[in-house]
């Protein structure tokens, strides 16, 4: 019997996630018993969530949680990589209805996102990559970094806005030998993510063909796709609370864009207050 929970958290939620992606892939080749079976695995991640804690805990080969559990340790029991539980605790980009499903209401989900972004971060608690914090939230490495926009889930873009707006005031910069970044940069993802968050789009869920919105940091955007085709990203407004979304002339109900549209030239209008 296992008495170590070996990344289990960790590989289990990235496993449900590659499952969904493999899956889109086989519906895109008519392959639907090979989809079933994958979609079938993409909830495997709920099978860690400990109710009496609201996180995802490791399990031990018999099935029970490790113990003792200090949410607040990276790595503890090397149930995380490059995490602690907080940092784990929400990723499921492809079913986040599902993640939300598991919580009382979405009000407690709400508090517990509070949670994430306020309890402090203990400062004895040091570990390899893990740096750069709101409160318990880290940027200086990848696991947590769509986590600011869950508050869009609950109909709280602004609370996700204040702290895109913190992220990205704080942990980056132009240092004494270029670009100043919180925390380690593999394959460009973190100088990206503040590219998409500046400009108001970002791949939440990169197996899907399309972006979360929020409010970008110019007035207007224009991407050069090819010499032909270009698209833009206006600003409608000089507040920091987005209230409305339209591509082309259509209003956009939610807060996604497809990346179709965007590829055909629609211009992407953001609306503030």
């Amino acid at each position: 019997m296992e008495t170590k929970a070996k990344a289990g958290v960790t590989k289990t939620q990235e496993y449900a996630y590659d499952d969904y992606s493999l899956a889109l892939l086989a519906k895109e080749l008519s392959r639907e018993e090979d989809y079933q079976m994958l979609m079938k695995r993409t909830s495997n991640y709920k099978n860690l969530f400990d109710p009496s804690t609201g996180l995802m805990r490791g399990k031990l080969e018999n099935g029970d949680w490790v113990s003792n559990f200090n949410p607040e340790y990276p790595y503890y029991e090397y149930m995380y990589r490059e995490a602690n539980a907080w940092q784990s605790a929400f990723f499921a980009p492809h079913d986040t209805e599902g993640l939300i499903g598991l919580y009382e209401s979405k009000d407690a989900f709400e508090r517990k996102l509070d949670l994430l972004f306020s309890i402090p971060w203990n400062g004895n608690y040091i570990a390899r990559n893990v740096s750069s914090f709101i409160g318990q939230y880290c940027h200086g490495n990848q696991p947590a970094h769509s986590f600011p926009y869950l508050y869009h889930f609950v109909d709280k873009p602004e609370k996700s806005q204040a702290i895109l707006d913190s992220i990205m005031s704080h942990f980056y910069g132009m240092g004494e030998h270029g670009l100043a970044l919180c925390g380690m940069d593999d394959a460009g993802e973190m100088s990206s993510w503040y590219v998409f968050a500046a400009m108001g789009i970002y791949p939440y869920s990169p197996g899907d063909a399309e972006y979360i919105v929020s409010v970008p940091l110019f007035d207007q955007i224009d991407v050069a796709l090819d010499e032909q085709t270009s698209f833009t990203i206006k600003k409608a407004g000089t507040a920091r609370k987005m209230t409305g979304i339209s591509i082309g002339e259509q209003p956009v109900e939610g807060y996604f864009v497809s990346h179709d549209e965007l590829k055909a030239g629609k211009p992407l209008t953001i609306t503030t207050e």
